[in-house]
Order: C-alpha cells, then sequence, then structure tokens
C-alpha cells in the first residue's frame, strides 16, 4: 500500500497546527537561547532555530499509509483542492471508524466508509476530466481570435462576401469561439457542482463522526447512509455527464477549414515566336538641286 505523500502530511490541519503551537514556539526559543548562551554566531543560532522548528512540525506530521493511492497534486487548481477536500474529511471519517469499538456500530460505519471512499474516486475522476476541459480551453485564445475576426469584418470595407475564402476564415474563427464559451460555461458548472458535493460529503462525515462518537445505536445511522448514498449518486451521476460531454465535443469538432477550392491553372503557354522585323523602306532619294536657266550672253 502507497505510503502518505509527504505534500499530503504537510498541506494538512494537523501539520498547520503544529506550525503555530505554543509548544514548537517554545522549542525554537529554547534552541535560540541555547545558541546565544553558547556564544554561537547570529546565522549559527538562527539555523538552530529553524532546525528546532522543522523537527517539531516533522514530528507532528500524520503517518500512515494511503490506500488509495489518489494524489491531489497531480491536478492543477481548482481541480486539486475539490480532491485534497474529499479526501481530507475521508481520513477524518477512517479514523473515526477505527477509534470506534468493535461491534454492530462499527460494522455499519464500515460500509459507509466503503461508500466515501467511491466518492472520493469519482471526485478524482471528476477533477481529472475537468483538468482536461481547462487545457482544452487554454489552447484557445479567445482575445487575439476576436482581433482578428475585426480585421477580417472590417478591413476591407465591410463583411466578406459569402462563398470566399474571407468568409470561410470568418466561419472557422466564430466556431471557435463557439467551443469557447461551451467550455467555460462546462468548466463553470463543473467547479460549481463538485463545490457543493465537497460541502455534502463533509457534512455527512461530520454527522456520522458525531453519532459515532456519542455511542448511537446502529440503526440511527440509516440517515447518514442515505445521504452519503445520494452525494456518491450525484458525484457518478455528474461524472457520467462530463464522459458524455467529452464523446459529444469529439465527435462534432468541426473539420478544418481550408477555405475554398480554387480553379486549377494551367501552365502559363509558351511565349510565342515575335513576327520577323520587316526591311526598313530605303531612305528616299535626296532631290536634285534645281538650277537656274542659263541668262543670254550680252552682246
Amino acid at each position: 500500500m502507497p505510503r502518505l505523500r509527504f505534500r499530503d502530511k504537510l498541506y494538512n490541519r494537523r501539520t498547520g497546527r503544529a506550525m503555530a503551537a505554543p509548544t514548537t514556539i517554545l522549542l525554537t526559543g529554547g534552541a535560540v537561547a541555547v545558541g546565544l548562551a553558547a556564544s554561537l554566531p547570529l546565522v549559527a543560532v538562527a539555523g538552530l532555530g529553524a532546525a528546532a522548528w522543522a523537527a517539531k512540525v516533522a514530528w507532528s506530521m500524520p503517518r500512515g499509509v494511503d490506500n488509495d493511492g489518489i494524489d491531489p497534486f497531480a491536478l492543477a487548481e481548482p481541480w486539486r483542492s475539490f480532491v485534497w477536500k474529499a479526501k481530507r474529511s475521508k481520513r477524518q471519517f477512517f479514523a473515526a471508524v477505527k477509534a470506534t469499538h468493535k461491534g454492530p456500530l462499527h460494522d455499519r460505519l464500515d460500509s459507509i466508509a466503503d461508500r466515501i471512499d467511491d466518492g472520493v474516486g469519482e471526485i478524482n475522476r471528476i477533477a481529472q476530466s475537468g483538468q482536461a476541459l481547462s487545457e482544452a480551453r487554454g489552447l484557445i485564445d479567445a482575445q487575439a481570435i476576436r482581433a482578428e475576426l475585426t480585421q477580417l469584418n472590417w478591413a476591407h470595407g465591410g463583411p466578406p462576401q459569402p462563398g470566399s475564402s474571407r468568409a470561410a476564415t470568418v466561419a472557422a474563427l466564430e466556431s471557435q469561439l463557439a467551443t469557447a464559451d461551451r467550455l467555460d460555461h462546462v468548466i463553470t458548472d463543473t467547479t460549481d457542482q463538485l463545490t457543493l458535493l465537497d460541502a455534502r460529503l463533509d457534512e455527512a462525515v461530520t454527522h456520522a463522526i458525531e453519532l459515532s462518537a456519542r455511542g448511537h445505536r446502529s440503526d440511527e445511522l440509516g440517515s447518514i447512509v442515505s445521504d452519503v448514498d445520494a452525494v456518491v449518486g450525484d458525484m457518478e451521476a455528474l461524472r457520467e455527464a462530463l464522459d458524455e460531454t467529452d464523446r459529444t465535443s469529439s465527435n462534432q469538432m468541426p473539420a478544418p477549414n481550408v477555405g475554398p477550392t480554387l480553379p486549377s491553372v494551367g501552365p502559363a503557354p509558351a511565349p510565342q515566336g515575335l513576327p520577323e522585323a520587316s526591311a526598313p523602306p530605303p531612305p528616299p532619294a535626296p532631290a536634285k538641286r534645281s538650277e537656274p536657266p542659263p541668262q543670254p550672253r550680252a552682246t
């Protein structure tokens, strides 16, 4: 069985209380006082106090095994917190079952524990689907798409002509924005429902712990069983709805738009030979100079 990870030990209420507990502060102050009394350098005194504080916190960390092997820190926020809170409720309930004496009450609590374990697994699967949706949404830059749409619609004096390549590009960009809007809606709805389911699970666990601590009869846990079954049933329904959303989104993913098919253009015709240049006409013969008629000689 996998043991509790260090992060699970660090991020829990018991460790948080130990960090600021009076005994931790007194131990840290005592270590600092010993360092000052020994005339150690200030750096060494500070290191001694920090070491005492860290040792006290480490000693106060919870120990034990984690039977489900679910690691909330494998997820990003906000999905991590949902799984971590569910595991915290589960640990608290399991600790109460362990502290209950063997008998009918213990057996009834143990059966509830199995159902709570199922609920933690459902929340983990829902959170994994939610993170996949968040990662897909992060790939769509809606702001850049809107800017490109504005340029395509108005940069050339108005919307593009239907059937043109610009019109096909606008349709593809608008489809991406519609996908982003759908993802935003699903992510918001999933986080709201997980918040409610975590609160309902914590409420049922707290009520069960109260009844077990007061030594109530096992038949008085019937309402707790119903509450836990209802919460886990809603978790299963939410997970199935997310799975269906993933399948529908994959089937309706629009094919990549390549724009209208351009007419095929054949090779440019070979240039025809130029007509032979005709010989230039001969220059006109120079006109003969006309001589004046001879004059009669005087006698």
